[in-house]
């Protein structure tokens, strides 16, 4: 079904760069723009109309999910090119960040008499404020990881693998309903904990260690991102005093999210916090990052060029500060958060208090 209102902003901007058209084939832009949930096919926009191209296994499909569309069938790419020509196309949009060199070869080729332009990330752009439909799947996705989360830390204890961790969680968030995992799950324990993205292992689980689980699932297409850090046992003067640490940098920047600070500047508030400690050299990422088809979009909470982007209500970014110590351990804590006209909304709803599970 026709999107207008998402198709009328990808207008507008085709109007101001003076496009006659523009061609979509990255899954998650595909996707935004038409509906179109298979693996393989273009979506075109005119000014006039609307094309989706693919090829026999997804006519019926596109037939169901792309109603208001023009369906083409692809006998191979070149059908495309074909369509391009007979269109009378001049400039034309490309996802540059994209598209394959042979791809853009090809089209040069084919089609010469057409100028080709890079769309700069156009669609990323407007992908970045989400609508109602995208948040409250994204909300839908966050409740499957609260749930998930909470069922994990009865399976959690002394001896029980990495890995095996990963697997439950993901077998028990299917059965709620979500598609899959939105990224390979980070569980890492003890020493591992210092691994930002220390991803499952056959490592077991020892008395006394952090565990770190960043986890998240996909519904409906859009993604969930959690962590939360646990100790196995009863936690020591040390382990307190870092998840105290990165608790508050979380809580603290947390509370500055609102429209129209940048995310650089709420990076710098967990940033500031955790160097004020004597830490500053064991937090290397970036505070935070947008989330919605893809687990990692724009805006970022970081110190880079996409911190320097304005948050805006519907924007949804991760905060997730951490500290990483080589052969000791490390905490993570991260909540999915929604810019909201006067401010923030967390749509993780896991406690963030140090859990010890004995």
């Amino acid at each position: 079904m026709i999107n207008s209102v998402r198709i009328e902003q990808l207008k507008k901007y085709m109007k101001e760069a003076d496009l006659d058209s523009v061609i979509i084939f990255k899954p998650e832009n595909r996707r935004y723009i038409s509906g179109f949930t298979g693996t393989s096919g273009y979506v075109i926009i005119t000014d006039e109309e609307y094309y989706m191209a693919t090829d026999f296994r997804y006519l019926k499909q596109v037939s169901v999910q792309c109603k208001g569309f023009k369906i083409i069938e692809l006998n191979s790419v070149h059908t495309i090119f074909n369509v391009l020509n007979e269109l009378k196309i001049k400039r034309l949009g490309i996802e540059d960040n994209f598209a394959t060199l042979q791809f853009v070869k090809n089209l040069e080729e084919k089609c010469s008499h057409i100028d080709i332009v890079p769309l700069k990330g156009v669609l990323e752009k407007i992908r970045m404020i989400k609508d109602k439909e995208e948040i409250e799947l994204i909300r839908r996705a966050a409740e499957i990881t609260d749930k998930a989360f909470n069922h994990i830390l009865d399976f959690i204890k002394v001896g029980v693998k990495e890995v095996d961790i990963a697997l439950e969680l993901e077998y028990f968030m299917k059965k709620l309903g979500a598609e899959g995992p939105s990224f390979k799950f980070i569980i890492a324990s003890g020493k591992r904990s210092a691994m930002p993205h220390g991803v499952a292992s056959d490592k077991v689980v020892e008395e006394g260690d952090f565990v770190t689980i960043d986890m998240g699932c996909i519904y409906k297409g859009y993604c969930s991102d959690m962590t939360r850090t646990i100790v196995v046992g009863k936690a020591n003067e040390e382990q307190k005093k870092i998840y105290n640490i990165v608790l508050e940098a979380q809580e603290k920047s947390l509370k500055a999210i609102r429209p129209d600070i940048k995310g650089c500047e709420v990076d710098k508030i967990a940033r500031d916090i955790i160097a004020g400690y004597g830490y500053g050299e064991y937090f290397g990422h970036g505070l935070g990052h947008g989330v919605g088809l893809e687990i990692h979009e724009n805006p970022r909470l970081a110190q880079s060029e996409m911190g320097k982007i304005a948050l805006k209500p519907g924007m949804i970014v991760t905060d997730e500060p951490g500290i990483y110590i080589p052969d000791f351990g490390g905490v993570r804590i991260e909540d999915l958060i929604l810019v909201t006209e006067d401010g923030y909304e967390v749509l993780s709803k896991t406690t963030k208090e140090l859990i010890e599970i004995s």
